[in-house]
């Protein structure tokens, strides 16, 4: 009687649909899987034949989930769905309990996971670390440590970043310098975002010991989702800087910053680019460059190798005359 009993319940078990995410298409395909996020006008869904794949919202006839779901319908506000059912062409419900609701999927600007206590917090990141050893008739031993993180709530979104390089050339200091900066932006629009930022430099080798600058102004950001985010923002600077021998500068600068990251081949391949070039209004320098480009690809959900380079410019005086270019390989950790 046991046994009968185990192999009635293996057949049932066999029968029972694997729970799991539905997405019908209007073509009359149907893709079976975890629903990760919808934002930017694409929903990503994680299958165990392709991996993550997006899909175009406009091709979406309706969906299923038994996830709880944060669907919201403007940029700011949003329902906590226990789970979603498939509805007519065009739309879906949100089942919660007894008051199911029916919505217009043209409605949906987002769709993601709920967070404990701040629910539609969207953080991101990454910290990456390159090492180096040459040995020859120099040996050299290079290290290289830089992270990036934003949070967004809302109108709100926070940006932290720095990074720390050192390096030895037969025992001896040639590169020692570390750098943080945070910012914080308050979006006007979906994409018109009002920046402050703070940014501090310090170097223990190079004639230009400490760079301090703040700076605020517009901002717009083209898109940021889970493929890719571009941005550009124009800032109003007040710099200083201070000379290994003593000497300070100090001055106003209009500057354009750019960040853009692109996910490529299902997500395993990310190239990026970001940076600053600057104009005092002074005579101190010409202009300012600091920029990087990269490639970062992941080995694992978090596990990632990464390509570098980065440059370095401030030109057009004697005592500030600066310029470096830095190619780095190594692993890393992203979220």
């Amino acid at each position: 009687m046991p046994s009968r009993i185990l192999l009635c319940l293996a057949a049932i078990s066999a029968c029972a649909p694997a729970l799991g995410d539905t997405v019908w298409l209007k073509n009359g395909d149907r893709l079976s899987g975890k629903i990760k996020l919808f934002d930017g006008g694409k929903l990503l869904i994680q299958t165990e034949y392709a991996g993550a794949i997006p899909i175009d919202w406009k091709q979406v006839k309706t969906l299923e989930s038994d996830q709880e779901l944060l669907v919201k319908q403007d940029a700011y506000t949003g329902e906590k769905a226990k789970s979603l059912q498939a509805a007519d062409e065009g739309k879906v419900t949100l089942a919660n309990g007894e008051t199911p609701k029916t919505v217009e999927l043209a409605s949906i600007q987002q769709i993601l996971k709920p967070r404990p206590v701040v629910e539609d917090l969207v953080w991101r990141g990454n910290v990456d670390v390159a090492l180096d050893y040459q040995r020859a008739e120099n040996d050299t031993d290079d290290y290289d440590v830089d992270f990036k993180t934003s949070a967004r709530h809302g109108k709100w979104r926070h940006i932290a970043e720095g990074e720390y390089n050192r390096e030895f050339q037969d025992e001896v200091v040639t590169t020692d310098n570390w750098r943080a900066e945070y910012a914080l932006d308050r979006f006007i629009t979906d994409q018109w975002f009002w920046q402050g930022r703070l940014t501090y430099k310090r170097d223990k080798v190079e004639e230009l010991s400490r760079q301090r600058t703040v700076g605020t102004g517009p901002g717009y950001q083209f898109w940021d989702d889970e493929l890719g985010a571009f941005s550009l923002g124009s800032l109003l600077n007040r710099t200083d800087y201070e000379y290994s021998d003593g000497g300070k500068d100090n001055f106003y600068s209009l500057a354009m910053k750019w960040d853009y990251n692109r996910y490529l081949i299902g997500k395993s391949v990310e190239f990026f680019t970001n940076g600053e070039v600057g104009k005092p209004l002074s005579g101190v320098a010409d202009f300012a460059l600091d920029a990087e480009l990269g490639l970062r690809y992941k080995v694992t959900d978090w596990a990632s190798l990464n390509l570098k380079a980065e440059r370095d410019i401030i030109s057009g005086s004697d005592d500030a005359d600066f310029s470096k270019t830095r190619y780095t390989a190594g692993f890393g950790v992203t979220w």
